[in-house]
């Protein structure tokens, strides 16, 4: 018995020391993980599963680290179990991280499935809502895909090149290629040596040769994603964390990113290496891209106020060349996932890589028009091939050749990462696009005007753009229906005339103008009221006093005789021919008496007017007596005339 007891004892001291031992296996997986290096974190979190340790956490913590190494296939086997063992504890994240590997792998309907479950348990994500829209994004990927022809990069090799950018009559880009040090420094997130920057045919002295940048830019930790200005002589780039020869760590034991600006200087060697400002030793910053105007600075941080994982960001350069306070670029570009790489064509088009818009797994290359530094247009994904099931990331793209380069992780790849050329067939339609035509006409004579002005003038009171009138007075314009835009009319001679046109469904819009001369000429005998486009002034049944919405258009032929002191009119009032001819001769005596005594008591002098009534005895058609005719007829008779005396 005593033995027995023993054994007991011995087994349960062994079985405690064996959980004290995969407690410490699992602090130190988690210390690797914290601190960004999953390479290690993996091995340490799969030693503990083969020893039959498991909870919800530890799966998580390997399928995520799986997920940032893009090795979406276990990945996904490790949610999957996470999903079906411990579902109670499975967060809105595993969802989506478990759905971004599906779909990278192509399975989209299981893909599907599970992001109707992340709908399900998650509120106010922009994620949620984006695929919760009614709109099918796999058939507006399809209609964007075909437009480009990928290449090959001769200078591809069996280990990662990434980050292209255009520098020269050549590339800058990123390799861990060759260390020089024999691998001795090595990057824990995915075990692969640290990052250099190269240039390959950047002059005509080094036609095909990858050359590394010198020892000012390139150091033992990470340099990365560039951007270089039109003149050559600053590089902005990416580097850890390293300062005067060493790296420094936040509280949590981490080298952050940062960017870091250079200057060409004599012998063409980059030096004056300098930190950017708004750098940190608490959150990172990278992946610089420059405004074609230079002014302004797009990067990539998750510093505090961003919206998910990592975020673009904005920063102005002024002329001084400090730069002003970071902002986001908002929620309409960035998500709760990642955002990364951007890159600003010549057109003010932005494209970046995400994995929070809908995509075809892992990082999708998407794209925006930013114009005015307007963050609120569509965002469109380019759609196969620049896009695969993979990563696919640092888009540079030259709209004057229609050229340009990706990294994609894809299977077909020689390395890790991979950089391939590309040639664009067709752009990317980003515009809802609006037909909208019509005719100019003078509104008096109704005559069509040729060679009238029709601009298009948005909200920001900035002219678009302009055409004019054809030979039939016609135009035709084709609007951004996503936006608001006035469209004015203008013609030597007449008042211009606009009209707006709102944010709409792109349905084809008629608008005809009809313009008014800024200058009445008139003589003798005119007719004031056919100049002045009167309406016609009413009266009631079988009276003679001014009604009130008569009153509006009187008080236009008063203010023309205020402006113009020596015009002089006589008024003569026509009545239709019902009622009796005597009747209608003193009925329209009265009622032109009357508008001249309304005339006379607004203030216009006496001795300028004068009026006749005709009663139906200048009749305008032929509803004479006897005969039948509608209201709309008789009222053609039933008018007011201000003839013009002097």
């Amino acid at each position: 018995m005593k033995h027995k007891v023993n054994l007991v004892l011995i087994l349960l001291l062994f079985l405690h020391g064996m959980a004290k031992a995969q407690e410490r296996l699992i602090e130190k997986g988690n210390e690797k993980f914290e601190a960004y290096s999953f390479s290690p974190a993996i091995d340490i979190y799969k030693k503990v599963l083969e020893k039959g340790y498991v909870s919800a956490e530890l799966l998580r913590k390997l399928g995520n680290s799986y997920y940032y190494n893009a090795d979406y296939k276990d990945a996904a086997d490790t949610y999957k179990r996470l999903v079906a063992d411990y579902s109670e504890e499975v967060t809105a994240e595993d969802y989506f991280k478990y759905a971004q590997s599906l779909k990278t792998l192509g399975d989209y309907d299981t893909s599907s499935t599970i992001m109707t479950k992340f709908i399900d348990i998650t509120k106010g994500d922009g994620r949620a809502t984006a695929f919760n829209e009614d709109r099918d994004f796999m058939a507006e990927i399809k209609e964007n895909s075909g437009r480009y022809t990928l290449g090959p990069f001769e200078f591809n090799t069996t280990y990662s090149e990434f980050a292209p950018s255009f520098y020269k009559e050549g590339l800058i880009f990123s390799s861990d290629r060759d260390t020089g040090n024999f691998a001795r420094y090595r990057h824990t997130w995915n075990a692969k040596d640290f990052l250099d920057l190269y240039e390959v045919n950047a002059d005509s002295s080094s036609l095909n040769t990858v050359k590394k940048l010198d020892e000012n830019i390139n150091t033992r930790l990470h340099e990365s994603t560039s951007v270089v200005t039109k003149d050559g002589q600053t590089l902005y780039f990416t580097r850890n964390n390293f300062v005067e020869g060493k790296y420094i760590k936040d509280d949590k034991g981490i080298i952050r990113l940062k960017i870091f600006r250079a200057q060409l200087t004599e012998g063409n060697i980059w030096g004056d290496v300098e930190e950017l400002p708004f750098n940190s030793d608490a959150y990172s910053v990278a992946n610089p891209a420059l405004s074609p105007d230079e002014k302004t600075l797009y990067f990539v941080s998750d510093m505090p106020g961003s919206l998910g994982e990592s975020d673009l960001f904005m920063v102005t350069i002024n002329q001084d060349r400090t730069f002003g306070p970071p902002q986001n670029l908002g929620p309409n570009i960035n998500t709760e996932a990642r955002e990364t790489f951007p890159y600003v064509t010549s057109d003010e088009i932005l494209y970046f890589s995400s994995d929070g818009h809908p995509g075809l797994g892992g990082l999708d290359v998407f794209a925006t028009k930013i114009k005015r530094q307007d963050f609120t247009g569509k965002v469109l994904n380019v759609g196969e091939p620049i896009n695969s099931k993979g990563d696919d990331f640092t888009f540079i793209f030259d709209e004057e050749l229609r050229t340009g380069y990706v990294a994609s992780n894809r299977e077909e790849g020689l390395g890790a990462d991979d950089i391939y050329s590309f040639v664009e067939l067709r752009p990317l339609v980003f515009d809802c696009i609006q037909k909208v035509t019509g005719t100019v006409r003078d509104k008096v004579t109704n005559e069509v005007l040729i060679g009238a002005t029709i601009k298009v003038i948005d909200e920001n009171n900035e002219e678009l753009f302009s055409t004019i009138t054809d030979s039939d007075g016609t135009y035709s314009l084709e609007l951004d229906c996503n936006q608001g835009n006035f469209v004015r009319a203008l013609m030597e001679g007449y008042i211009p005339f606009e009209e707006y046109i709102g944010v709409s469904d792109g349905k084809p819009k008629i608008i005809d103008f009809y313009l008014e001369k800024d200058r009445i000429t008139a003589g003798f005998g005119d007719d004031l009221a056919k100049l002045l486009q009167l309406s016609t002034i009413y009266f009631d049944f079988d009276k003679y006093n001014i009604r009130k919405d008569s009153e509006v258009e009187i008080e236009k032929v008063i203010a023309a005789m205020e402006k113009y002191p020596s015009l002089k009119l006589k008024v003569n009032s026509h009545t239709d021919s019902r009622g009796s001819a005597a009747y209608n001769l003193w009925l329209s005596q009265k009622r032109a008496e009357s508008t001249v005594n309304y005339m006379i008591k607004k203030g216009i002098s006496k001795d300028r007017l004068k009026s006749e009534g005709y009663g139906e005895s200048k009749l305008l058609n032929g509803c004479s007596d006897g005969v039948r005719c509608s209201a709309a007829q008789h009222d053609v008779n039933r008018r007011s005339e201000f003839i013009i005396l002097e």
